[in-house]
């Protein structure tokens, strides 16, 4: 099947209200339709409202990079499902590796975060990926496997269709040192043919598994061509719209590829 691309930025704690206003400004103008993909972008909490106004009526959908999973009560500094629809986002980064490694979330908690977001019909971005020492240990698919496990473990069929997946080798993260496409399209085969054993083969076809680390207008193209990779989360190079429409575009193109052989 032909599944939508997704090209995703995740903006981390960067931009003020005034400068995600000034990016859109910025990078709107410059867009046009694109075929084949959706456009996310995951700004800080305090930016969303901004955002909201200004992605109203195009093609890029809002996300946000947190959530709690209890739709209300008493979690102080935590942000809602119910508060994140108000806004209007359509994604929500959860299990990323700076949530798990320096706030020390577990995958449990992870997976209770997922179950929330597909109750509430908001797509979560469930992130996995080895640390450096993980991989040297040839334990890639180990860690891989247990988070993906535990992020799923609460889901009917049903609402794992909503489920999106990013791919994020930890050692690759920022660091300027991407994975190979080939060793990214390895892992995330690995990880449709795990969802298909805890669902069904039709599940696996249908969810969209990304890849994240250090992508780059460079890299992108040779990462999405894959044909298991369904699009990039991203990071550093999001916080640059010319750099950010530059991976829609390359994006786009590795849609059309794809679909020659489709």
């Amino acid at each position: 099947m032909s599944r939508l691309l997704i090209a995703a930025g995740n903006w981390k704690m960067h931009k003020t209200m005034e400068e995600a206003s000034a990016y859109a400004e910025a990078f709107l103008p410059r867009m046009r339709m694109y075929r084949g993909l959706e456009i996310v972008v995951c700004p800080p909490f305090t930016a969303l409202s901004v955002l909201q106004s200004a992605f109203r009526g195009t093609q890029v959908q809002l996300g946000a990079q947190n959530v709690h999973w209890e739709p209300q009560g008493a979690f102080t500094g935590e942000i809602s499902v119910r508060m994140l629809q108000e806004f209007g986002c359509r994604y929500v980064i959860v299990g990323h590796s700076e949530r798990r490694h320096i706030f020390r979330e577990t995958s449990e908690e992870v997976g209770r975060k997922v179950k929330t977001l597909c109750v509430f019909g908001i797509s979560p971005i469930l992130c996995v990926g080895e640390k450096l020492e993980e991989r040297d240990r040839g334990k890639t698919y180990e860690v891989v496997r247990e988070q993906l496990q535990k992020g799923i473990a609460h889901l009917s069929p049903e609402e794992a269709r909503n489920l999106v997946i990013a791919y994020e080798p930890v050692w690759a993260i920022g660091t300027g040192r991407a994975a190979t496409p080939e060793d990214a399209e390895e892992v995330i085969r690995f990880i449709r043919e795990e969802l298909a054993r805890a669902f069904n083969p039709h599940v696996a076809e249908y969810v969209r598994i990304l890849y994240g680390g250090s992508v780059t207008p460079d890299n992108v193209f040779s990462f999405v061509v894959q044909k298991n990779i369904d699009g990039t989360l991203v990071g550093g190079a999001s916080l640059d719209p010319s750099k950010f429409l530059s991976i829609v575009e390359e994006t786009e193109r590795a849609f059309i590829e794809k679909s020659k052989g489709a």
